[in-house]
């Protein structure tokens, strides 16, 4: 528990450094020249190159554990923050950001399958799980306007400085005080365990390959590709530093929307597979109110935006442990991580691209309602075999 206990907290310094950067990266690369499509085109890049970083991480974690792919993942994106404070050219940005998605790409895989493995049981799996997204989720509610009061108050080279060598410093200490679970040889091989179990044993002899069906993973395409729109359309309401400050505490909201349903404990007890579904569904009906330009406000709505995601990060997590069979997590949550990279790269790049034509929140709504539309068919045909327990089940 302890080593929960270090992560945890170093999770939340990491996860509030990155979101601090949410609403300055964009004002920045425009004061640099740069124009939204370049925006996009950047945005774009650093999640497509969290690709090779995810595969790498899928087979490296399951391999050789997590915490060196932690502290490497943290050490060399502040190294990155502390060159991209230098940078005076858009180019230079976008090379920076290119390599930062890359390096990051190991955090999360790393991060998820070591609280995975240093679980007790299935009910002590689901806790950390939820820890995790309340961690983040903390994190995230006061970094994004810390980083814009930041920007606000000492400018773009002394906040991205800061930022990073947080970062680094983080990694120092994940490096001293994080110790892999003594059982990581059998969670991470049970294929070649003949006398003893694995940590979480499965009680079906079913692949775990196969119990993971690629079907599922587009929830968190479309769920990545209507974040990406988000995080891009909203830095650009930002005209000063006044609107930058702004921009930070919209982002705060939805983070702040984020906690209340992670904190609402009780919503655990239901099915993993109908919050991902219920909760995938009220995310795109928000986005759907958002692009239509309703009277509401954009506070409520942007906090019910994120009491949506609140619903569907930890229940989504939990459906991908059941399905994966308890091992090979490492590969789970690197395909995981992939399917948000894939998401993240296609969001910023159509709403830069097709801003001048329609609503990039009409895209964000279509990839979402296509995902809630196909968790459904899989869900019917799943009634044929040992699947469906898992979406019948409570949590």
């Amino acid at each position: 528990m302890r080593t929960a206990v270090w992560l945890y907290l170093f999770l939340f310094v990491a996860f509030f450094d990155l979101h601090a950067q949410y609403p300055i990266l964009t004002p920045f690369a425009v004061s640099l020249g740069a124009a939204p499509s370049f925006i996009g085109l950047m945005m774009g890049l650093y999640s497509i190159t969290h690709l090779p970083g995810n595969l790498i991480a899928g087979y490296g974690v399951d391999r050789y554990g997590s915490r060196l792919f932690i502290v490497f993942s943290l050490a060399a994106a502040g190294i990155i923050l502390v060159l991209q404070a230098k940078v005076t050219d858009p180019w230079q940005l976008l090379v920076l950001r290119s390599i930062s998605g890359f390096v990051l790409a190991f955090l999360s895989p790393a991060c998820m399958s070591m609280l995975a493995r240093i679980a007790k049981d299935r009910i002590h799996q689901g806790k950390l799980m939820a820890g995790n997204g309340l961690v983040h989720t903390v994190a995230s509610v006061v970094s994004p306007a810390v980083g814009a009061y930041m920007v606000a108050q000492i400018g773009f080279t002394m906040a991205f400085q800061i930022l990073g060598w947080v970062l680094i410093g983080t990694a120092a200490c994940a490096l001293i005080f994080i110790r892999e679970p003594r059982n990581i040889a059998t969670a991470i091989a049970p294929e070649n365990d003949t006398g003893g179990t694995a940590e979480l044993p499965d009680s079906s002899d079913e692949p775990a390959e196969s119990r993971v069906p690629w079907i599922v993973f587009s929830l968190p395409v479309a769920m990545s590709c209507a974040q990406g729109i988000l995080s891009f359309e909203l830095p650009l309401m930002a005209k000063s530093q006044e609107a930058m400050l702004e921009t930070g505490l919209l982002f705060s909201v939805v983070s702040l929307g984020a906690l209340l349903t992670l904190s609402m404990l009780f919503l655990n007890r239901l099915s993993p597979y109908l919050r991902t579904l219920w909760g995938a569904l009220l995310l795109a009906v928000t986005y759907f109110t958002i692009a239509a330009d309703t009277p509401l406000p954009l506070y409520a709505l942007l906090l019910l935006l994120g009491m949506a995601k609140g619903i569907i990060f930890p229940a989504l997590s939990s459906l991908l442990i059941e399905l994966s069979g308890g091992v090979r997590y490492g590969r789970t949550f690197s395909v995981l991580s992939i399917a948000f990279s894939i998401g993240a790269f296609l969001g910023p790049m159509l709403a830069g691209q097709l801003r001048n034509v329609v609503s990039p929140y009409y895209i964000a709504f279509l990839a979402l309602m296509i995902a809630v539309s196909i968790l459904p068919y899989y869900n019917a045909r799943s009634g044929r075999g040992s699947s469906s327990a898992h979406f019948s089940r409570t949590g």
